[in-house]
């Protein structure tokens, strides 16, 4: 594991491209919170939907997958439409102390495209035991949510607005640590760029939207053409890329848990609607970079990269010149690092996109180190 402060002067086409400078020397990341005013507009949140406790059916929305912790349901109105999002909400352990001056702490963790809430749930154990309350949603269109399809239009935007909602309805307002990986560590960029003002911490992991894909050549494939790949998604097709992506070619007994989480839902009772929606995810993460405002995070931010990660939206599509530019995190991250204001990175060189899953220990111990 290698850790590394912001102190590079590189990447500078980010800036330019941002028409803002970025200074040469950067701030260390220090142990303490910094607040800050996003220099982009905020939207606005405000507790506008109920919780329910259940009880739910087995299969809800559409996954009859069993959580490692009790699902409740944020329900709201988005686009015109009745909406469930699924969520844990898992308080910190007790403690033998009896101080109670120590402020509350809340980590929000966000799933990427093809995981779900319980894909944390080893983070979930290790931040509850440091004493956090720990918010884990599923997003709409995702998982135990509701699977609204082709019927709405999913935008990282949307996504950050629906999961602050949730958080103003659970009265939690401030002092939030933010933690995303894969399509949920570009959320959580989106996220701090709206919300800079809510959040104490900022941590990314292995994140997708470290390039701009379509900018290096990724050509535009359309909705239909992804919706049929989604459809055809079978045991098969989802190992093969998880092994080759996620775990660097190493396959362990556990990991079977996970794909068999999304199987269940591609072949589910919400299927065709699950499809639908993860295409319109698909166009999404292609359409809507976030590389071009990571100098504009203004949260102290962890970035944590498994070097030997080789995802990149639209490889799969491309042309073999266009591929051997794409995804490649051991360079990506310390470009992104540079750039952020108040970050750490920390590279692990022998994992892949899903380091909290593949090794857990040495992951949590940098993260809560980190935050420690």
């Amino acid at each position: 594991m290698k850790l590394l402060t912001t102190a590079h002067s590189f990447f500078l086409i980010t800036s330019l491209l941002l028409n803002s400078p970025v200074s040469a020397t950067k701030k260390t990341t220090t142990t303490t919170s910094t607040t800050a005013t996003t220099a982009s507009a905020t939207a606005t949140a405000s507790p506008s939907g109920t919780i329910s406790n259940g009880p739910f059916p087995a299969d809800l929305n559409g996954s009859n997958f069993t959580y490692p912790f009790p699902v409740k349901l944020y329900k709201f109105v988005s686009q015109g439409l009745n909406l469930e999002m699924a969520f844990m909400d898992v308080p910190p352990k007790p403690t033998t102390s009896t101080t109670t001056t120590t402020p509350a702490k809340t980590a929000l963790l966000l799933h990427g495209k093809n995981f779900c809430g319980p894909t944390w749930n080893t983070t979930i154990l290790a931040l509850t035991a440091a004493g956090y309350r720990v918010i884990v949603p599923d997003q709409i269109g995702f998982c135990k949510s509701s699977k609204p399809g082709s019927h709405y239009q999913f935008s990282l935007q949307q996504m950050a607005l629906n999961t602050h909602s949730l958080l103003a309805t659970l009265s939690i307002t401030s002092n939030v640590t933010v933690i995303g990986h894969s399509m949920g560590g570009m959320l959580t960029a989106r996220y701090g760029l709206m919300y800079a003002s809510s959040i104490a911490n900022l941590a990314m992991v292995n994140p997708i939207g470290l390039e701009d894909w379509k900018a290096l050549g990724v050509p535009y494939l359309s909705i239909d053409a992804n919706f049929a790949t989604e459809r055809a998604s079978t045991y098969g097709s989802i190992r093969g890329y998880e092994q080759a992506t996620y775990y660097v070619g190493t396959w362990a007994p556990a990991y079977d848990v996970w794909v068999n989480m999304l199987v269940n839902i591609y072949q589910g009772s919400k299927a065709v609607a699950y499809a639908e929606g993860q295409a319109r995810v698909v166009d999404m993460v292609l359409t809507q970079p976030v590389v071009y405002e990571f100098g504009l995070l203004t949260p102290r931010t962890l970035l944590v990269i498994g070097d030997k990660d080789n995802t990149a939206i639209g490889k799969a599509w491309s042309p073999p010149d266009v591929q051997a530019k794409l995804g490649h995190y051991d360079v990506l991250g310390k470009q992104v690092a540079a750039v952020i204001p108040n970050c750490t990175l920390v590279e692990f060189a022998d994992l892949g996109h899903a380091p909290q899953i593949q090794d857990p220990d040495r992951f949590h111990e940098a993260l809560l180190s980190w935050l420690g």
